[in-house]
């Protein structure tokens, strides 16, 4: 069977990070698996339309991944496909996964569109394919609304998937649940990636051809659920991969593919410390560890402990984030991060003592913020130092709480998917006291703030990546320390692709 995968257009400006989209990769190791013929079309490089993709190509089956704001962009997608060839198309990814607010029904609902896959896709998409192939062997009409009808139940027991059938009826099947062995998963298929076409993974920060640069998943599952985080609608089961089993793969990219840095994505990669110990002995072993890697979401600032990150610094670790978020104390409280600022304080000095640069997240806007908590963040932010300080503004998600409590109590100002991204450096909602002026302020305050010091600017003068990287830093400084109107020509733009 021929099967395409694809990741509609999102990635704007141009000067933000660019890589192979893990969640792809991992499908379409699970079609090359089942035996499939699998071609994956990243809309962020390729040249051609999707359309002639299509023609080209001729799938007879397609999914389609969507965050937030790029659902939108999906669902055209959907409806490009099918003005080319009638095949069924599924939809998942983040946004559509959001079944509590029937973000699924609002995606299966749209024209072109069958198939919904909530939450991990490989179990799903694994059915969806062998019910797609049996379908094709066994029908002399092959079409999508034949495959469709609800006469034939082909759908009816696969979890995971809500469906429309051919007479516009929407039904949810129940939850699939996580994956438990993440061993027995392929390897991401990064051979079916135009990998020079991407950025390495902090290209703010590093210069380094992105055809080389990996990322890598060795556990899925947060048992965290901060109010913020749009990974909570994910499962909260955190499930880890072996040391030994992430070592082969860690193998393969360096040995195989040439990789001169890998990016480790887990949400909670440190919640067993052993298990952080058993890789970085594994890695030492195996002579893996002169390729720099990085945490790049970060790890739990409470389970950071020194020994853990010499061993780690000595596997190669460059780098590691933290999710900061605030500094004011009260606030840290009502966001369920569940650690407290001295504990933070302690993480970054073991970093420091055994040499890891480190990334601060940190977030200016949560729920009953003041100008005075946002400035607590801005000079904790000073205080840690980091190598980087991320500063962004709340951006309330379908699924989380903090969305919730914004529709219930405050007022958003957002009234479409894509506004997600294409209002940058606006506040999204009101709350309060807290009006989108004072946030905005305050956010373009952070990082004069922090970045204007001697400090980090004799710091990042020191280093080369910073010369060679020179021209984008730029025009990131300019962007984010001063305001700017929204890219209305990037938005008519995606407009006139589709009337969605």
């Amino acid at each position: 069977m021929r099967v395409a995968l694809i990741n509609p257009r999102f990635r704007l400006p141009i000067d933000t990070r660019t890589t192979a989209h893990l969640g792809l990769a991992y499908l379409a190791a699970v079609s090359q698996k089942r035996g499939d013929t699998v071609r994956i079309f990243d809309a962020d490089v390729e040249e051609q339309s999707v359309e002639d993709f299509v023609s080209e190509f001729k799938p007879d089956l397609v999914g389609i991944t969507a965050n937030t704001p790029q659902v939108k962009q999906a669902w055209r997608t959907a409806k490009a496909i099918k003005s080319v060839r009638d095949i069924p198309v599924v939809v998942g990814g983040p946004h559509p996964s959001v079944a509590a607010e029937g973000l699924d029904y609002e995606s299966a609902e749209k024209p072109g569109v069958e198939i919904v896959v909530r939450g991990e896709g490989e179990g799903p998409w694994l059915e969806i394919s062998n019910r797609v192939e049996e379908f094709l062997r066994d029908s002399e009409d092959q079409s999508a609304t034949a495959l469709m009808d609800p006469e034939k139940g082909i759908w009816n027991d696969i979890q995971g998937i809500t469906y429309k059938t051919s007479d516009g009826s929407v039904y949810r099947n129940m939850d699939a649940k996580p994956i438990n062995d993440l061993d027995s998963l392929p390897w991401p298929a990064y051979n079916l990636f135009r990998m020079d076409k991407y950025t390495n993974l902090q290209p703010a920060t590093d210069h380094i051809d992105g055809a080389r640069s990996f990322s890598i998943m060795t556990s899925r599952g947060c048992p965290y659920r901060c109010t913020f985080c749009s990974q909570s609608i994910m499962p909260i089961k955190w499930r880890a991969r072996t040391p030994e089993n992430v070592v082969e793969e860690w193998r393969h990219l360096v040995r195989d593919l040439g990789a001169k840095e890998i990016g480790v994505l887990d949400d909670s990669a440190n919640i067993r410390k052993d298990r952080m110990y058993g890789l970085a002995d594994v890695l030492i072993a195996d002579k893996l560890n002169h390729v720099p890697w990085v945490f790049v979401n970060g790890i739990r600032a409470n389970l950071a402990e020194k020994p853990m990150l010499a061993k780690l610094k000595q596997a190669g670790l460059k780098r590691t984030a933290f999710g900061i978020e605030t500094g004011n104390a009260e606030i840290m409280k009502t966001i369920d991060k569940h650690v407290d600022h001295e504990t933070i304080r302690q993480a970054f000095r073991n970093c420091k003592e055994v040499g890891l640069e480190t990334i601060g997240f940190f977030i200016i806007g949560l729920p009953g913020e003041t100008r005075e908590t946002m400035q607590d963040t801005i000079d904790f932010a000073i205080e840690l130092d980091p190598l980087i300080a991320n500063f962004s503004m709340m951006t309330p998600y379908p699924g989380t709480k903090v969305y919730e409590i914004v529709k219930r109590e405050g007022r958003m100002l957002m009234n479409d998917w894509e506004d997600y991204v294409f209002f940058e450096q606006k506040a999204r909602f009101e709350l309060g006291d807290m009006t989108a002026e004072l946030v905005e302020e305050m956010y373009r305050k952070a990082y004069r703030q922090y970045y204007l010091r001697p400090g980090p600017i004799i710091r990042r003068a020191k280093t080369t990546d910073f010369w060679l990287n020179l021209p984008r830093n730029m025009r990131i400084a300019r962007r984010t320390f001063f305001k700017k109107e929204e890219k209305s020509e990037l938005r008519r733009t995606m407009e006139a692709q589709g009337s969605i």
